[in-house]
């Protein structure tokens, strides 16, 4: 069996939480330079990675975040369950800000992003129809409920480029097509995470209504970190909750997102380019070594 390592990325906040014996520690990867350091510490006795997705101080904007080093260096940590917390923008009234959303669904809108660690020389295609790994979704969901955070299970979240909010037309746009809440960053985090071989789930914690809604307006950034700084504490308080309850070894995928790489290779061994192969070696490296 595999040990159990819980990975988070988030934001401010999160990463004063309480962990035992933490230290920060650089991750090389060959993808690139990584958001930050990662602190590494135990909660309730489970191992914890955690990396501050923007950078301490919040200096890395969305189109900027090196995704693909920042996953490739959490699968090099010894990660198994990965959990991203981020602030979002709310399509629905029942959706209020200060709501915790557990997302099972996204609608890609970015377009500035490097998308997938295979490329020419080495070809994947893994299945993204269900994104979200339901057994961590389930733990997370009930150490929401535990602590009395306010969350709503199921959610289909639009991922924007940003840096800029949506105007009005585009907010509109958005509702039409069921989208439940808005974001800038969890796009292309959860199609890398699945190339990894990572369960991934996304909590989305609602910080406005977007500009759709009469009442609110437009986007105002003070408002939402006032929100934000609301949200942080009950963020930090989740992921303690979580590991109090979480597994001391790994938990099967039942939806293969730990094994999505079984059939994903689709290149000959004979045709790999081996310089793409050796920065595979995290993220891939369970099928590329057979």
């Amino acid at each position: 069996m595999t040990k159990s390592v819980l990975g988070v990325i988030g934001g401010s906040g999160v990463y004063d939480m309480a962990m035992d014996d933490s230290h920060w520690v650089a991750i090389p990867s060959p993808w690139g330079e990584t958001s930050d350091e990662f602190r590494i510490g135990t909660i309730h006795g489970i191992e914890v990675v955690f990396l501050p997705r923007h950078g301490r101080g919040h200096p890395i904007p969305p189109s900027q975040i090196d995704y693909r080093a920042n996953i490739d260096a959490m699968k090099r940590a010894g990660v198994t369950d990965l959990v991203s917390i981020s602030a979002c923008g709310s399509f629905r009234e029942h959706l209020r800000p200060g709501i915790f959303v557990i997302v099972d669904q996204f609608i890609d809108r970015t377009f500035a992003r490097e998308k997938s660690f295979f490329g020419t020389g080495c070809v994947a295609h893994v299945s993204l129809a269900e994104p979200i790994s339901p057994l961590l979704a389930d733990r997370v969901e009930a150490a929401a409920r535990a602590i009395g955070i306010p969350c709503q299970r199921g959610g289909t979240y639009l991922c924007m480029e940003g840096p800029q909010f949506s105007t009005i037309a585009e907010s509109k746009l958005y509702r039409k097509w069921g989208c439940d809440v808005i974001g800038m960053t969890n796009m292309p985090e959860a199609k890398l995470a699945r190339e990894a071989e990572l369960c991934y789930t996304t909590v989305a914690m609602v910080t406005d209504f977007d500009s759709w809604h009469p009442g609110h307006g437009t986007v105002d950034i003070q408002s939402i970190l006032e929100v934000v700084r609301a949200n942080s504490g009950n963020a930090s308080r989740l992921v303690s909750e979580i590991a109090s309850n979480f597994p001391p070894e790994h938990e099967p995928c039942p939806i293969g997102s730990d094994r999505a790489l079984e059939h994903a290779i689709i290149t000959a061994p004979d045709k790999r380019d081996p310089q793409l192969v050796a920065k595979l070696d995290a993220v891939a490296g369970r099928v590329l070594n057979r």
